[in-house]
């Protein structure tokens, strides 16, 4: 199937511009990125995309083996570029999507220049083993998960507004609320469930390209600890702390989130 028709890829700004990508997270699609993408325009090749089950992507093309694992998602990715002829390409992956962008760029090195991580976890579940904060227990994982099962839409309204973590900007958790409530119950519990139970840790070492790790100074889905993991996984990265609170730095401060993009995309092409 066409990539293009399948995610539903929308590509902006000036055609032989430095190309960003942006992939959004969990229970979202590209227009969780409307915000930033002004900014971005002006000097980058934007594009964006749904994965398949989220958005206006495609659900026919939706298959729970594929999208059981974060490798299926990380073939989308790959499928758009291969098809687009996409190089040099800087990859923003919000949320889950980091990890996404850490095996793409693995498996096609030549497609990716950079990443940008932002909100980044490699693992939701803390590992008391080896010290490994990831911010939930086995156990909390396991409730969140069958909350999500048992009463989706109720899950969404209930859950939604503590991911986006701004009390003081209901509208900003009534979008996300949205967001969730408009996706298929059955292809966001396969997501919940890749993403969730995923670990990433090992797979951070494999990463060649310069990387900007973004995170919030408040963020009860991704808590710091993930993201001075991340940091310090990956050589030569960079860290970044947004005065932002809450998973979703794009919506709730676009201009920085924007920011900071654009002078990691922009710096030691």
């Amino acid at each position: 199937m066409d990539a293009v028709s399948r995610n539903n890829v929308k590509v902006t700004g000036p055609v032989d511009g430095p190309v960003v990508m942006l992939a959004h997270g969990f229970g979202c699609d590209q227009n969780m990125w409307r915000l930033v993408v002004p900014q971005l325009v002006e000097h980058f090749r934007v594009v964006l995309f749904d994965y398949v089950g989220s958005g206006n992507a495609d659900p026919s093309a939706w298959n729970r083996e594929r999208y059981s694992s974060l490798e299926g998602y990380a073939d989308d990715v790959l499928e758009i570029c291969d098809q687009l002829d996409l190089t040099d390409v800087v990859f923003v992956g919000h949320s889950v999507s980091a990890m996404v962008g850490v095996l793409a760029a693995a498996r096609r090195p030549h497609r990716f220049a950079k990443l940008i991580m932002v909100a980044p976890s490699p693992c939701y579940i803390d590992d008391p083993a080896t010290g490994y904060t990831g911010g939930f227990t086995a156990g909390d994982i396991d409730e969140l998960l069958e909350s999500l099962d048992s009463n989706y839409l109720g899950w969404s309204g209930a859950m939604a507004p503590v991911i986006m973590g701004n009390p003081d900007r209901p509208e900003l958790g009534q979008e996300l609320t949205n967001s969730f409530c408009a996706t298929d119950p059955v292809m966001a519990s396969v997501f919940a469930h890749t993403t969730f139970h995923s670990d990433s840790r090992a797979d951070l070492a494999s990463v060649a390209v310069p990387t900007l790790v973004l995170e919030c100074s408040q963020d009860v889905i991704a808590p710091r600890e993930a993201g001075a993991f991340v940091h310090a996984a990956i050589p030569g990265s960079r860290l970044v702390t947004l005065d932002a609170t809450g998973h979703c730095p794009q919506l709730s401060a676009p201009q920085a989130t924007g920011t900071a993009i654009m002078e990691f995309a922009g710096a030691a092409r």
